[in-house]
């Protein structure tokens, strides 16, 4: 599964860990993404969706 959302375009995101004696190190933020399917006139779609998209789409869905 590839780790974007194909509604918004969310991506990796990439910057520091900071530790308290603050020495940085690289580290990556992942988003919610979740494979999915709606409907749109009646014909069933897949698309990978991030959570926030959901939300958005039973919200407008309704």
């Amino acid at each position: 599964m590839a780790i974007k959302c194909d509604m918004c375009g969310k991506t990796l995101r990439f910057g520091n860990r900071i530790s308290h004696s603050k020495q940085h190190t690289r580290r990556v933020w992942l988003p919610n993404v979740q494979p999915t399917t709606f409907m749109i006139d009646g014909k069933a779609y897949r698309a990978n969706l991030c959570s926030r998209c959901i939300r958005t789409r039973n919200k407008v869905s309704r």
